[in-house]
């Protein structure tokens, strides 16, 4: 069974650049459908709980996903491998609508011990229209410690026919706490080649061949975010704003407004991603709720409807909280990758670079710095993104990250 080599079709077409996984996930997948049809299958080739690992937009949520999907796929033949990508089951999958398939997508800065509860209480019933009940926590590196030790009751003891899908950046125990970990098997993702990238650019998205190559070399291996630079005007401007910004601190009034910059444009974009959202979310519980009733009653349903809303409200908050960490972090890795290419260039390595469009502003930061002034900048971009996880105020943060930059 290791040595089946899915077709590059169905469910398995958007997993880029993974050949090793998708080969591992696909031999699970047919072992588990052998199960489900009582015929014998390889020892170890398929287990109740994986954890995916890969550094960001190597896919491990896509994998997850096309994993569900195969397991849950109708086409079940013995010399088929499933995931065909066309049966109900696989399509419903991949809409977040299929009835045996619980996705968690933390959209919070964690998740919580009461919505970990609730979750196992939903694992531990029988599939009710498809072979296998599924549970694929994206970001299970935010789960509280609470949270942790409920799943891990969860994963010790797994009900019959349920399987978990874990998603995080490794599996340190940073990340992944060391006794989940242990009852999990490990699908290590690798960051895709900028090749596999701009081919799935070009054959599935449409883009044309050119942008999707410059896409290709300049997302760090994160097909989103190739998606994203290839097909949105605003996302190419934001990424340069930002990389003009370490040759542009000549004065040191260039600090303030830097880091006002920065912090403002992440704001204003994680604004911009959650408002109408947020405001369709506000709509649907006010009418859920009854808003604008009247007669007997409607006091009290006033009373629900606000407390309902104020929980909501802070959700939401939290979410875009959320969505403008990750903008400002999306920033300082690309702040990150032009120090590193100046640190290469400087080198002399025969390495490709992180901005090879911005190669002639890199090379003339080259001869204006010296190693030692470009590493402390480096440094402190990365001092910046943990302080960033340590909640400390972003403007605080990207102010001191800024001073840093312009004194080098």
């Amino acid at each position: 069974m290791e040595g089946v080599v899915p077709p590059r079709s169905g469910v398995w077409s958007d997993v880029v650049g993974q050949p090793d996984a998708v080969r591992v996930l696909a031999a699970a997948a047919q072992a588990a459908s052998s199960q489900v049809r009582g015929e014998r299958s390889p020892a170890g080739a398929m287990t109740h709980s994986w954890l995916f690992t890969g550094p960001p937009g190597s896919g491990r949520s896509v994998a997850a996903r096309a994993f569900a999907a195969a397991l849950q796929c109708e086409r079940t033949g013995p010399d088929e491998v499933p995931g065909c990508g066309d049966c109900s089951a696989c399509r419903t999958v991949f809409a977040g609508t299929h009835a045996d398939v619980r996705l968690v997508v933390p959209e919070g800065l964690s998740i919580s011990v009461a919505e970990m509860r609730s979750l196992v209480q939903a694992a531990a019933r029988r599939p009710t229209t498809g072979e296998w009940r599924v549970v694929l926590i994206e970001d299970s590196d935010r789960l509280t410690e609470g949270a942790a030790n409920a799943l891990l009751k969860a994963v010790e003891e797994p009900p019959d026919r349920t399987v978990f899908l874990l998603c995080a950046p490794s599996d340190h125990p940073e990340d992944v706490s060391v006794t989940i970990r242990s009852r999990c098997r490990v699908v290590r993702l690798r960051t895709p080649s900028a090749d596999a990238i701009a081919e799935v650019l070009r054959e599935r998205d449409g883009v044309e061949p050119e942008t999707a190559e410059w896409a290709a070399s300049v997302c760090g291996g994160h097909i989103g975010r190739a998606r994203r630079l290839a097909t949105d005007e605003q996302a190419r401007d934001r990424r340069a704003a930002v990389l003009r910004i370490p040759l542009g601190m000549t004065r040191f009034a260039d600090v303030f407004r830097a880091a006002t910059g920065v912090v403002a444009t992440a704001e204003s974009e994680a604004t911009a991603a959650n408002e109408e959202r947020n405001e369709a979310e506000k709509e649907e519980l006010k009418t859920a709720m009854g808003a604008g009733g009247t007669g007997k009653g409607t006091a009290s349903a006033t009373r629900s409807a606000n407390a309902a809303l104020k929980e909501l409200e802070k959700r939401q908050k939290s979410r875009t909280t959320r969505s403008q960490r990750d903008a400002l972090d999306l920033a300082l890795v690309d702040l990150a990758g032009f120090y590193r290419d100046v640190l290469v260039t400087r080198s002399g390595a025969r390495t490709p670079l992180n901005h090879p469009d911005c190669d002639e502003q890199v090379s003339r930061a080259a001869t204006e710095w010296t190693s030692e002034s470009t590493l402390r900048r480096l440094e402190a971009v990365l001092q910046c993104r943990e302080a960033l996880s340590q909640n400390v105020k972003p403007i605080i943060a990207v102010e001191a990250l800024a001073a840093t930059l312009h004194r080098g």
